[in-house]
């Protein structure tokens, strides 16, 4: 996962204080239900509002899915995931997909244009970075286009977007809720979380990783430690090894390129581990025992899947909520007894409100 991946999984820009491009927002309510948007202000007709049916907006007998991305789409990673999941889903469908890595912030514009001069049903920015993309929606050449926008503070809602977000603390509550279990049938009562840089986001993502584990195991104790780099691999190890020596016996590599370095070394010691966002329970070498999801591009293969019904609401924001949609979720990869029904049980009362996260982290001060 590349450095990229990390900042968007830091997720502080966006609203909760899990924030950001790297903080995927957690205040605004789910907009799924929200009415679908009339026109813009230019007078064209907004998608999934104004007769222009989704998936096929444009009305030419096929859908073509344009994908903008400001990083690498081959790197194995954040905007690859992206990607790969517009790839799959099309395949699935008989769509066709034209993508763009490595667009510059300055060039994103430009590049929209050129996207909905092919006659693109959808343009879907890979990340925030590329706002500056975001005015072509309102302009003659895409009057006939969805557009699909990762959440960020600084992006304003318009007629011609859809937002997409999520509430951070919602997946980090339920994955210390998984760690929980899994320490109580092993008699642990220390955790450690090792993350890149000490902000607001990370410090509460670490709060509500602990209180979720504090739901099973009321008197257990977390160990935080801040690299100040998600992806440094030395400075992962050296926090790893040092919260093992301090008694954890589970390690949240809270972390980017570093996630596997930690994990191994986590496994070398016999301490149980997360992954910070993708669904690694085949993985053999680190082996995960939780896999915490919350991938972009999961979150776009969902949202794919709406514009494949016609229900992708432009002008609204999405906000994936964990026990209501496919994703965010929790996996504990090897659940034992009712472990497995007890986490979607907590994972439900989060979706129903029963459980409400940002309480549950004020809790611990």
């Amino acid at each position: 996962m590349t450095a990229r991946s990390s900042l968007w999984r830091c997720r502080a820009a966006i609203g909760l204080a899990l924030a950001g491009g790297l903080a995927l927002s957690g205040c605004a309510s789910n907009a799924a239900t929200a009415p679908k948007a009339t026109a813009a202000a230019t007078g064209t007709a907004s998608a999934g509002g104004s007769g222009l049916n989704e998936p096929d907006v444009n009305g030419d007998g096929k859908v073509v899915i344009g994908v903008l991305s400001p990083g690498d789409i081959n790197d194995h990673g954040f905007y690859e995931s992206f990607v790969d999941s517009a790839d799959a889903f099309a395949k699935e469908k008989g769509w066709k997909v034209i993508k763009r890595g490595s667009v510059p912030a300055g060039d994103a514009l430009t590049a929209a244009r050129a996207l909905c001069q092919q006659h693109v049903d959808m343009v879907a920015l890979a990340a925030g970075e590329l706002k500056a993309a975001i005015p072509a929606s309102e302009e003659p050449v895409c009057a006939k286009t969805a557009w699909y926008v990762p959440s960020s503070a600084n992006i304003d809602q318009t007629p011609r977007i859809l937002l997409s977000s999520d509430n951070p603390n919602q997946s980090l509550l339920a994955a210390g809720y998984a760690a929980g279990l899994k320490m109580k049938a092993a008699g642990y009562t220390k955790a450690g979380f090792v993350t890149g840089v000490k902000a607001d986001f990370s410090v509460l993502g670490a709060k509500a990783f602990l209180a979720g584990i504090r739901e099973v195991v009321p008197k257990a104790t977390l160990v935080s430690t801040y690299t100040g780099d998600f992806n440094d691999s030395a400075k992962a190890k050296e926090a790893t090894q040092a919260q093992i020596s301090q008694g954890a016996k589970v390690i949240y590599p809270y972390l980017g390129g570093a996630t596997d370095a930690a994990a191994q070394l986590a496994n070398a010691n016999g301490a149980l581990t997360l992954t910070p966002g993708t669904d690694r329970c085949a993985s053999t070498s680190p082996k995960f025992d939780i896999s915490v999801i919350f991938s972009p591009g999961d979150y776009f293969h969902a949202a794919l899947e709406n514009f494949a019904k016609d229900d992708l609401k432009m002008g609204t924001k999405r906000v994936w909520q964990l026990g209501v949609d496919p994703y965010p979720t929790i996996k504990i990869c090897k659940g034992q007894g009712d472990e497995d029904q007890q986490l979607a049980q907590f994972m439900k009362k989060i979706g129903t409100k029963a459980i409400d996260p940002e309480a549950e982290v004020k809790r611990l001060g």
